[in-house]
């Protein structure tokens, strides 16, 4: 159950982000409402996720496709790539930055915008703030997990809220020509799990997975993985 005392509405139909040609809607939490990064963490168990400061949580009509996700970190067993891909990776260095975006993750960001979303409405001048913004939530614990080369070159930013139960994936970009050869996305969420177990914390939280979205159907690769289907959380097949 939701806290009663949460105000929800129900936002306009727009155009699915994920899958072409459908329509979508989201419940979203009254952005006025008093949430904690405690409350968020039983939002996000409830098949909620957030942008900035909105908490949402798709709700189409006729459409269920769009499952949350998450990861029971103590159980997750590592396919031969994502080996390989930890073993390769163990010469480049992390760190943790809880003081917000910095200015240098800017031409990152860039050239990971203009390699992988040009046209998709994100590659656009705008302030980079507004970008900085989506990252974060005036209520929420978020810290920013920088990977750098040997040669202090940075090649990631993991945006990750940090809850009681879990860490929950925001937003990750990185180096485009350096992602061929290191598959830095799949090594950041490797790294996550591996400091989700550290901290002694239950899950990692990826995100919503879509069957038929190329995009977003990644996430079975990481098994188990556990989706909220009907209310429950049942363990996800690729």
């Amino acid at each position: 159950m939701l806290d009663s005392a949460l105000e929800l509405y129900i936002t306009a139909v727009h155009p699915c982000p994920y899958l072409p040609e459908r329509q979508a809607t989201n419940l979203l939490v009254n952005p006025q409402s008093l949430i904690s990064n405690a409350e968020y963490g039983h939002l996000l168990d409830r098949g909620f996720r957030r942008s900035g400061n909105e908490v949402y949580r798709p709700c189409c009509r006729n459409c269920s496709d769009c499952i949350s996700t998450r990861i029971p970190v103590h159980y997750f067993q590592p396919d031969r790539s994502q080996k390989r891909n930890w073993k390769r990776n163990q010469d480049l260095i992390v760190r943790i930055n809880a003081e917000g975006f910095k200015p240098e993750y800017e031409p990152l960001y860039r050239r990971y915008i203009s390699a992988r979303h040009a046209g998709g409405g994100m590659d656009n001048d705008d302030d980079i703030a507004d970008f900085a913004n989506f990252l974060k939530a005036h209520w929420s614990r978020t810290v920013m997990i920088e990977v750098y080369d040997p040669s202090e070159q940075l090649l990631a930013v993991a945006t990750t809220d940090w809850l009681q139960q879990g860490l929950s994936l925001v937003y990750t970009f990185f180096d485009p020509e350096v992602a061929e050869k290191r598959s830095l996305g799949t090594f950041c969420i490797l790294w996550q799990i591996h400091w989700a177990k550290e901290l002694g914390l239950d899950y990692v939280y990826p995100g919503y997975w879509i069957a038929d979205s190329p995009k977003m159907n990644y996430k079975t690769r990481f098994s188990p993985v556990e989706g909220l289907v009907d209310g429950r959380w049942v363990t996800l097949r690729a």
